[in-house]
């Protein structure tokens, strides 16, 4: 598979730690020390997850080589959905007019953009698609519930969009070396660990240390599915990218890796928590410093559990 163009969308609003000393008791510094934060990204009134998701795929339309028309498959991927009805997938190909077009959403909490990869694989190995377009997209202010001294303070907002062919269609296209992700939901708690439950508290993590612990030690047992797959060492590896939940948590796998952390790519300190979109988004934001033959590997792991890799060569 191959990356034909990436796009993203970041609010322009952000949220500082002095607000949440007010609101929920956090000082700035301790935000800082055990997160990483400093500010969190927050949609503007009269945005959501669709009007996100229309403006990343507009910026990744920029740059695609060929006309939006021509995809033949939609997949939502994430989890903040502003309606789960009409998906993000539905309305973009309302938006653009992309008529005959599977369109599907699919979850799996933080993992949900590898998640949508590998659906995307299993469609073009079945001959049933060759062009997609895959989005991300996270309102998490939507639902984060500020007071809770827990999870208040991590969440931000963001969207990417990735269009996506079976076979190369430029010579800028980025391949898709491997794509892994395995469901971790009978692992330490499971199910519990972070919660999205609009009705009652909103975004909640109960038991942040056991999410932390499973992160770090299955973001690197994802990736060494990749490595395995591909035949590569973890030194043929330009940068890495680890799903943007916690500083704290890229630091750990970047000392278990034994990989200095200027190797590693960030964005949380700006931009808090994106959710599934965070992965993605760090690599769209940097697309334009990497090199011919660059190679990248992203990790991420999602409340419920579950984790992914993939790996691209630029």
């Amino acid at each position: 598979m191959f990356i034909n163009s990436m796009g993203h969308y970041v609010p322009s609003a952000r949220i500082d730690n002095d607000y949440f000393e007010k609101v929920n008791g956090l000082t700035p510094d301790w935000i800082i020390q055990r997160t990483g934060i400093y500010s969190r990204s927050k949609a503007a009134p009269g945005e959501n997850s669709d009007s996100m998701a229309i403006a990343a795929i507009d910026d990744a339309i920029t740059r695609l080589p060929y006309d939006v028309k021509d995809v033949d498959l939609i997949v939502a991927a994430f989890y903040a959905a502003y309606d789960t009805v009409a998906t993000p997938a539905h309305v973009a190909q309302q938006h653009y007019q992309i008529h005959g077009a599977k369109a599907v959403y699919a979850s799996a909490a933080c993992s949900s953009f590898i998640n949508g990869l590998e659906i995307i694989e299993g469609y073009f190995a079945s001959g049933k698609a060759t062009k997609a377009l895959l989005i991300c997209t996270e309102h998490n202010t939507y639902y984060s519930n500020e007071s809770d001294p827990k999870a208040g303070h991590l969440w931000g907002d963001a969207a990417v969009a990735y269009f996506i062919s079976k076979e190369r269609v430029s010579e800028n296209d980025i391949e898709i070396l491997d794509v892994f992700t395995e469901g971790l939901g009978d692992i330490g708690k499971g199910p519990a660990g972070v919660k999205l439950r609009p009705k009652e508290d909103g975004i909640t993590m109960p038991d942040g240390r056991d999410v932390f612990i499973h992160a770090c030690k299955y973001m690197i047992y994802a990736l060494n599915h990749s490595l395995e797959h591909t035949g590569l060492k973890i030194e043929d590896l330009d940068k890495l990218i680890c799903h943007q939940a916690n500083k704290r948590i890229v630091a750990q796998v970047a000392h278990q890796l034994d990989k200095p952390i200027d190797d590693f790519l960030n964005n949380i300190e700006t931009l808090g928590n994106t959710g599934s979109a965070s992965a993605a988004l760090v690599l769209s934001q940097n697309a334009g410093n990497f090199k011919k033959g660059d190679k990248v590997a992203l990790m991420v792991f999602g409340g419920g559990y579950s984790c992914g890799s993939f790996i691209v060569r630029f």
